[in-house]
């Protein structure tokens, strides 16, 4: 077989870093924060890639040293040409798959004749031509246009504003608003509310999907009017202005979600018969390649079967095609594809780990694709004209899932051929279609990422820009991946990053990263740079040992594992992070008697799970952002895992923090920020009430007009502030040889 160079090239290339002079480099000096927050650090590579429908032709953002810009790659002959500066243009949010060979992109997207971009930049919408030197701007108005996409034929591109589907003629300019009654409140058309677009799209806003013979599209129209709201504020004003949002929260009612066709001729919209309602989800829809039908996914409320369904687009009349059930919760999946022939690729977690199977058209199935030693992590591309796939996968336990491996294969069965050769981390970004070129990237955990453009064999054709990194990687504290002895005989995949220099007059603090959730991953061999990886970094270079651990219901384990969680969270998780401490305590280079632990979302609910369950067991913990009563967080999400409130009330009363706040006994810094749309600030606020009523000391710190994932200077703030919260309550030093 052929494979790619690139996976060698590094392995040297991290041999020959590692010695000057033929000696080895010794430390750098301490991170600072300056370089924990700064792109240069891990070194840059070029971003927000997108392939031309030609397959042929590659985009991407890159600073040359003059400022943004976006750049072209031609594959085939491995020139690129910068097309235009960007400036102080930022960029919109992610394209959707409006057009249908059209991959998913980053804030722009290409034509269909791959001649011209649409690019969404601050908040409009602007055309380049790749014939033309210039932008051409298309919107200017108060409103942001969102989710744009060029009609198939080119000749128009449609938008959404304040919630309703707009088109706009490219030749004339002229545009005209393709649906009515949207609101932004109770009434959406062609965009999703906030639990669709986190909890089934993916945080893509998806809503609309052309037909790909043009003269319809097809639209989601949501009426969230029996949906509940939550205020947020602004308080940084004398009279702060409350923004309500649409939010279910677990058992409560569902936005009702309708599908339908406009006939752009007639204006008249054929209503899909799906079985709407609000214990129904819309869950994917795409159109048969030929434009003939309308394939839509539909999930039950209890998440339990998934079925597919084929519709007719003019009567709505929809057939089922074929059905995926669990006894537990079914998986989404973008892993799948409608092929010109009619046959259907499929993915599927009945073995208990994720493969490819192809159906026939009538949904009968022809034969398992995949055969992976682990599991599929994803379909990356298809190319009908050779009969072949692109995908990624994982191996085998105990510590498979680990890394990951580009792989190809015939639509016709046979062996896959793996495409990368170095252990770590491969991806692969392929055009949709795919066309043969696809870009690689590889990182380890220990190593920068680095990118190079690929045919189908895997052999380099074209390298992207990259620069070299400000501080050397192996002068950096390094990971070690193990496993660790884990409940009912099990080996857990576990890291751990030893401080650069050990201190002989005592032993090191530890600080345990966590997450924890179903099907999570927190251990994996892939470069973590700006922000929390070159953080740990830099608390290993001031002498603490930092670890992480992930449980049975982590990927790791497959399906079966992730449903050991099903209706009841925390147990699982805790398990796995006592082990991680005794296992710790077994290590001479650790003091036993100061472990922190933290961790940012569901890791902050588990942080605040772990601390009340197993109080005295570390001695400090930081919960960011956490979920502290799961009736407070959304329908889609919670009910997956631990159906909802009235037939689970055990499940939500043993898996919430709050029932237990009076049991904490050890330093905790909780933290959340004022606007998080994700898990609301009453999760902290319910929390530290109870601490409050049960006089238990702990310190807190509210970000304002912060979501879920703090950005800029909050970011920083926050991990120094993290920082400081364990050197204070660890402390870098030990002097009393403390005990295991």
């Amino acid at each position: 077989m052929k494979s790619t160079r690139l996976g060698v090239a590094f392995l040297l290339a991290a041999l020959l870093a590692a010695q000057v002079n033929g000696q080895t480099m010794h430390p750098s000096a301490t991170l600072s924060f300056d370089a924990v927050f700064s792109d240069a650090t891990s070194g840059k590579t070029a971003g927000k890639l997108v392939w031309a429908p030609d397959g042929q032709h590659l985009t991407y953002q890159w600073d040359d040293g003059q400022g943004k810009a976006l750049w072209l790659l031609d594959a085939a002959s491995g020139q690129r040409r910068k097309l235009f500066p960007l400036g102080a243009h930022e960029w919109g949010e992610k394209a959707s798959f409006a057009w249908p060979t059209q991959p998913s992109g980053e804030g722009y997207s290409w034509s269909p004749d791959s001649n011209a971009l649409l690019l969404q930049l601050d908040g409009d919408l602007y055309l380049y031509r790749l014939n033309s030197p210039r932008l051409e701007r298309l919107t200017e108005t108060p409103s942001r246009e969102s989710d744009p996409a060029f009609s198939p034929d080119g000749t128009a591109v449609t938008f959404v504003r304040d919630s309703d589907l707009h088109i706009l003629d490219l030749a004339s300019r002229t545009e005209h608003a393709l649906t009515h009654g949207g609101d932004g409140d109770t009434s959406r058309n062609a965009i999703p509310d906030w639990v669709y677009w986190e909890e089934i799209w993916g945080r893509e806003s998806h809503g609309y999907w052309w037909n790909p013979r043009g003269g319809s599209i097809a639209y989601v129209h949501f009426d969230d009017s029996a949906v509940g709201r939550y205020p947020l504020s602004d308080l940084l004003t004398p009279y702060p202005e409350v923004k309500w949002q649409r939010y279910p929260t677990a058992g409560t009612a569902n936005p009702t979600v309708t599908l339908g066709v406009l006939d752009l001729a007639s204006g008249a919209t054929s209503w899909m018969q799906t079985g709407s309602g609000p214990d129904v989800y819309i869950a994917r829809v795409d159109w048969a390649p030929d434009g003939s039908a309308l394939y839509v996914q539909r999930l039950n409320r209890d998440q339990t079967r998934l079925e597919l369904l084929r519709c007719d687009p003019a009567d709505g009349s929809c057939n089922l095609v074929l059905t995926e059930t669990h006894d537990t919760w079914v998986n989404l999946s973008d892993d799948y594809r409608f092929l010109k022939d009619g046959r259907i690729l499929w993915p599927s977690e009945r073995s208990g780990w994720k493969q490819l199977y192809l159906y026939r058209h009538d949904g009968s199935l022809e034969r398992q694709l995949t055969h992976a030693a682990g599991a599929v992590d994803e379909l990356d591309g298809v190319d009908e004209s050779n009969g072949t796939i692109l995908f990624t996968a994982h191996g085998a336990p105990p510590l498979g899932a680990a890394r990951r491996q580009v792989y190809s294969m015939s639509l016709e069965g046979g062996q896959a051929t793996p495409l990368a050769v170095a252990p770590g981390w491969n991806t692969a970004t392929a055009g949709r279609p795919w066309d043969g070129y696809w870009v690689h990237e590889w990182s380890d955990s220990n190593h920068p990422p680095q990118l190079e453009v690929c045919d189908a064999s895997g052999e380099r054709v074209a390298t992207l820009p990259n620069s070299e990194p400000a501080v050397a990687p192996e002068s950096l504290p390094q990971w070690e991946l193990l496993t660790i002895p884990g409940p009912n005989g099990s080996n857990l995949p576990a890291r751990i990053m030893m401080p650069v220099e050990r201190r002989p007059e005592g032993r090191h603090p530890v600080i345990m990263y966590q997450y924890g959730g179903p099907a999570s991953q927190v251990v994996i061999d892939e470069w973590e740079g700006k922000g929390r990886g070159l953080w740990m970094k830099r608390m290993a270079q001031r002498g603490f040992v930092i670890f992480s651990v992930d449980n049975q219901a982590s990927i790791y384990f497959g399906k079966a594992g992730e449903d050991l969680q099903y209706r009841h969270f925390g147990e699982i998780n805790l398990a796995a992070q006592l082990e991680a401490v005794k296992y710790l305590k077994s290590l001479d280079a650790v003091d036993g008697n100061r472990i922190g632990i933290w961790g940012w979302s569901g890791g902050g609910a588990n942080t605040l799970y772990a601390l009340t369950h197993a109080p005295g067991t570390w001695k400090a913990g930081v919960a960011g952002a956490p979920v502290s009563d799961w009736r407070f967080y959304d329908t889609i999400w919670t009910e997956r895992y631990l159906d909802t409130p009235a037939s689970d009330p055990d499940g939500y009363r043993d898996s919430s923090a709050v029932t237990s706040a009076d049991r904490l006994r050890d330093a905790l810094l909780i933290v959340h920020g004022t606007a998080d749309d994700n898990v609301h600030p009453n999760n902290s606020s319910a929390f530290t009430a109870r601490l409050i009523d049960a006089g238990i000391p702990f310190e807190m710190a509210y970000y304002p007009e912060q979501k879920h994932h703090f950005h800029d200077a909050d970011s920083r703030q926050f991990y120094e502030r993290m920082s400081a919260f364990f050197e204070r309550t660890l402390g870098p030093r030990s002097t009393d040889g403390a005990s295991h």
